[in-house]
């Protein structure tokens, strides 16, 4: 795979000050730098950071509420990890946006690999930059808010978890739609063609906050559903009891 970018890179035109790897190849990147880092070895540092957070919330919960249902502590762990992934990770990008192409720590070598899969994350998209930032900076303490209220059992859980669940699906919808929009109408290609770039980190890593959010969204709504059918019949028959004990009172006037 890198012998693919580095053959990109040496047929960008020099003329145009495009030797880069990403797509369109006629974007201008300013101040690019080639990550020093190993496309494995960043893969590896990432995915390992990601089993040390589902390691040490696992650790945590299991010790602190042991007794919760499997599926609250597999709910704990993704929002653990998608409020880390918020607030850190696309943080980061948000804080950082105007030096990613010559960045050199860890993150911006991450974002550099991402972008080869949408290089408007080089540009300052005004799209993508306006995304992440709601995504880092509203859905991420909220994530951790909701991981908090579920070992609690507070009743805010399932009303803040749609909310956050439909903003990170409606985001996600549009950070599809608009690059789809700009492919068709525009032809403007973001992603390398390669299968790792556009179908593993484009489409499939993705997609993952369409799965999780939608499975979350509907368990939310359905105990919403049947917590306030449960209120209705109590309402009812406390009604109803209350009109009989009238009725008595009366005939025994």
């Amino acid at each position: 795979m890198d012998s693919i970018i580095d053959t990109a890179m040496n047929a960008s035109s020099p003329l145009m000050g495009t030797s880069h790897p990403f797509y369109p190849l006629e974007v201008e990147i300013a101040a690019y730098l080639a990550n020093e880092m190993t496309m494995q070895v960043l893969l590896t540092i990432f995915v390992a950071m990601i089993l040390t957070i589902v390691g040490g919330t696992k650790l945590w919960v299991d010790k602190v509420h042991p007794n919760l249902p499997g599926k609250e502590k597999a709910a704990i762990w993704w929002f653990v990890i998608s409020g880390a992934i918020h607030l850190c990770f696309e943080g980061y990008f948000s804080v950082n946006h105007t030096r990613m192409a010559p960045a050199q720590d860890l993150f911006g070598q991450l974002w550099k690999e991402y972008a080869l899969s949408d290089s408007r994350y080089l540009t300052s998209d005004p799209f993508v930059l306006c995304m992440e930032t709601v995504t880092a900076f509203t859905w991420g303490p909220m994530c951790f808010f909701i991981a908090y209220f579920i070992t609690t059992s507070n009743p805010l859980r399932h009303p803040l978890q749609i909310i956050v669940c439909v903003g990170q699906m409606y985001g996600l919808v549009l950070y599809y739609a608009t690059a789809m929009f700009d492919h068709y109408y525009n032809s403007a290609a973001y992603s390398r063609p390669e299968f790792l770039y556009f179908w593993v980190y484009f489409f499939a890593v993705n997609f993952i906050w369409m799965v999780i959010p939608g499975l979350l969204l509907v368990s939310s709504v359905r105990t919403i559903a049947r917590t306030f059918a449960a209120f209705d019949k109590m309402t009812l028959a406390l009604q109803k009891g209350t009109n009989g004990k009238a009725k008595g009172s009366k005939k025994d006037i």
